[in-house]
Order: structure tokens, then C-alpha cells, then sequence
């Protein structure tokens, strides 16, 4: 079990709180945004909010923490290596310790699982059997990962991971997508009807994403600085970003830039070693992740920022986080031409044809000599991420996904409470 720390669940007086347990494998919290503003937004509603989450390596290392009211219970956890065995390790030791950790946190009125993996309905199905109503947070269509990160067409594990989508999907009570597509994917092959599938949309944290005057000594000597913010991936195209940054240099002759690279991920190495091979190592550094301050410092004095995400059955329908945190900070985007980008960015970008890395550099050279046209696409991001892509939107709609989960607020919990649980 977790230390020897306790916490008090008796706020409220009368123990009348209505409790919500958020389950998370892919991160840890708060380092998971989209999960924090969840969180937040329950407890200012009166839920009293519990996590369970991986422990991050260099952040959110506390195996228990309260923060901000909402409190955290994090678990070891080393990620996937070596093929599928390595996933099935993660995975495994992932459940057992989620259970663990649930069965500490007892009774609660809503278990709110996060995919990924589609395999947390699990002990969501343990609490919906003591009374719990089960809300599935579907970040991700692992199917569509599945086929865009590993490149093995419909096999046995694409038909694994396909019955687990179609159990998670029938396990919950509602349904929470991130977007359109997402929310057409759980009525179209989830079988769920209109009414039980809210649309909650990511959105940047305003606060987080605050310019600041822009600092030209990042630009390394340049005029222009670009940006990349995001993971590295196998998916994510930081390989397209490096090969039509190659392109901007060589075919269109532009050297009058410097590129940033922000972020990691399972690719970081590889992409680092790309750059070198392009003959890129002068012109494009990578940061790794870093504190907040400092990459509002280099949204702030970017001049384009990329989002080269490559078409594939992912990221057509995905919003990219990325995109939105640009548009926060006022940056015009060169993005390759996915269905969801373009619903994200409106006019704040401007889209090569998928998967194009000749095209995409045109149009960063578009952009670097067109200034009125940049400050122009800026201002286009930002009032749309103030306005109709607002976290405040987000927040009525995950507000009457839990009214229409609970039905009469708070009553699935309080049943499970006078009911004596196995093993206690």
C-alpha cells in the first residue's frame, strides 16, 4: 500500500460530497492538461475528485498528493519496451495497481476512465457493480493508433484492440469525445446513442499561455524563428518537419531561420539523429521538455509554428493539442491538410496537401515574408480559442455528461456506501 498517508474524505460535514475517481495510464497528473481541467472544473462543482495515475519520472514523483483539493494517488510505472510482451507488462501492472489503489479510495459515484489503452473499463466494471456510474473519456481511437503507429495492418492485435474499444464502449454509461469525429466513431462503431456521447474538446489552459515580449537572441542570429511544441512520436511527424525544413534550406534556399524543437517522446533519439543526417544540426535545436516559462518564451518570439502531423486514420480525426496551445499564443501555423486541423484552426493556419514536406516548406516561406498576413492569422487563433473553442464551453458540456450519468446527482454513491463491500 501507499506510505502512511491518509487523507480526510470528510469535507463537506455530512459526507454528502458526490465522488468522482478519474483513472489515467498514459500520464501522469497534473502533468496530463485535458485530465487537470477535468478535475478542476468537477471539484469547483462540488465533487470531491480523486485520481489514480501513473508517477511521471522527473514531475509528479509524489506517490500521494493533494493538490489544489483534488487528491492524486500515483503508482510505479515503466513504460512499454520490447514489442508487444513489453505492453503487456505496462498494462498488466498498470490494472493491478489501479485496482489497488481504487479499492483504497472506496466508494464513489462516477468512475472516469481515460483511454489509453482501452482496457480501464475493467475496474470500472468492479465499481459500476458497488454503484458507480461509468464515464469513458476517450482521448484517443487505438484502433486508429494502432494502424498509424505500427504499421501492421489489421491483425491480430488491431482485432484485440478493437474488441477492447467495442467492451469499453459497452461498459459505460457515457460517453466523452474529444471532437466531431471522435463523437460520429462511438455512435457509428461504438453502437452508443446521440444523447449519451458529450463532446468535451481540449483546450489550452489560458493561464499557462500568457506572451511575453519575444527575446531575438532565441532566433540564434536569425531573422525568423519556427516552433515545433509537442510529442515525438512515431506518429507525430517531426520526421516531416526535419526533411521539409531540409527542403526550405536546399530547394528554396532559405537559411535566414532558426527552428526549436520542444518536447519528447519514443522518437526523440531517432529525430535528433535525422537532424544530423539532413545536415541540419546547426540550424534546428531540441529542448527536450521544458518548464512553462521558458517555452511561453519561445511561443512568444516564434515567428510560424508547425504542426506536421502526417495523414493517417489518427490524426485525420485527432485535435491536436499542439494547434490549440499555438493559437493561445497568437502564432500562425503551417499544418498539413487533416479534417480535424482544419476544424481546430479555422484560418489561423494554413494547410499543405497531406503529407506534402515539399509543399509545407512553401508555405513556411509563405508566411516568413509575409508579416501583416502572420499577425493576421494570429489574431484569427486566438479569439477562436477565447470564443467557440474555449475551455468554458468544455466545461458545461463535461458538467451535463455527469449530470446525465449521475441522473439523480449523487445517489449511485450513496447506495454503494451503505452496502457492504467483499473483503472489508
Amino acid at each position: 500500500m501507499l506510505g502512511n498517508t491518509s487523507f480526510d474524505d470528510t469535507a463537506g460535514g455530512d459526507g454528502s460530497n458526490r465522488r468522482a475517481l478519474i483513472l489515467v495510464e498514459n500520464l501522469s497528473v497534473p502533468f496530463d492538461r485535458r485530465v487537470w481541467q477535468e478535475c478542476t472544473t468537477l471539484r469547483d462543482a462540488g465533487w470531491t475528485v480523486h485520481v489514480i495515475c501513473p508517477q511521471g519520472e522527473k514531475r509528479d514523483t509524489e506517490p500521494e498528493a493533494e493538490i489544489d483539493g483534488v487528491r492524486i494517488h500515483r503508482y510505479p510505472l515503466r513504460a512499454a519496451t520490447g514489442g508487444p510482451a513489453g505492453y503487456l507488462r505496462e498494462y498488466g501492472s498498470a490494472l493491478w495497481h489501479t485496482a489497488r489503489l481504487a479499492r483504497k479510495v472506496g466508494p464513489v459515484d462516477v468512475v472516469h476512465a481515460c483511454n489509453p489503452p482501452d482496457l480501464l473499463f475493467l475496474p470500472a466494471l468492479w465499481l459500476k457493480r458497488r454503484g458507480a456510474r461509468f464515464v469513458f473519456d476517450q482521448h484517443d481511437l487505438v484502433p486508429e493508433l494502432y494502424l498509424s503507429r505500427f504499421d501492421r495492418g489489421e491483425d491480430l492485435l488491431y482485432r484485440a484492440v478493437c474488441a477492447l474499444e467495442r467492451r469499453t464502449y459497452r461498459a459505460a454509461d457515457i460517453v466523452l469525445a474529444t471532437n466531431e469525429s471522435y463523437r460520429d466513431v462511438a455512435m457509428r462503431r461504438g453502437g452508443r446513442r446521440p444523447e449519451d456521447v458529450f463532446v468535451v474538446r481540449s483546450a489550452p489552459a489560458i493561464e499557462r499561455f500568457q506572451p511575453v515580449p519575444p527575446e531575438p537572441e532565441l532566433k540564434r542570429g536569425k531573422p525568423h524563428l519556427l516552433c515545433y511544441l509537442g510529442v515525438m512520436g512515431p506518429q507525430d511527424g517531426v520526421d516531416y518537419a526535419l526533411r521539409a525544413l531540409a527542403k526550405l534550406r536546399d530547394e528554396l534556399g532559405r537559411t535566414d531561420w532558426h527552428a526549436v524543437f520542444v518536447g519528447a517522446g519514443d522518437a526523440f533519439d531517432a529525430m535528433v539523429e535525422l537532424s544530423r543526417q539532413l545536415g541540419l544540426s546547426e540550424q534546428v535545436q531540441f529542448t527536450g521538455r521544458i518548464p512553462d516559462a521558458e517555452l511561453v518564451r519561445y511561443l512568444s518570439t516564434a515567428d510560424v509554428c508547425l504542426s506536421p502531423d502526417p495523414r493517417n486514420p489518427l490524426n485525420d480525426v485527432s485535435t491536436m493539442n499542439k494547434v490549440l496551445e499555438y493559437m493561445a499564443m497568437g502564432r500562425p501555423i503551417v499544418s498539413f491538410d487533416l479534417k480535424e486541423a482544419r476544424v481546430s484552426a479555422g484560418d489561423a493556419a494554413v494547410y499543405a496537401p497531406a503529407n506534402d514536406e515539399a509543399e509545407f516548406a512553401k508555405l513556411i516561406t509563405l508566411l516568413l515574408d509575409d508579416p501583416e498576413k502572420r499577425a493576421e492569422m494570429g489574431k484569427i487563433g486566438q479569439e477562436r480559442i477565447s470564443g467557440p473553442l474555449s475551455w468554458r464551453n468544455s466545461q458545461a458540456s463535461l458538467l451535463a455528461a455527469y449530470t446525465a450519468a449521475c441522473g439523480t446527482p449523487g445517489s449511485a454513491g450513496k447506495a454503494a456506501r451503505t452496502r457492504k463491500r467483499p473483503g472489508r
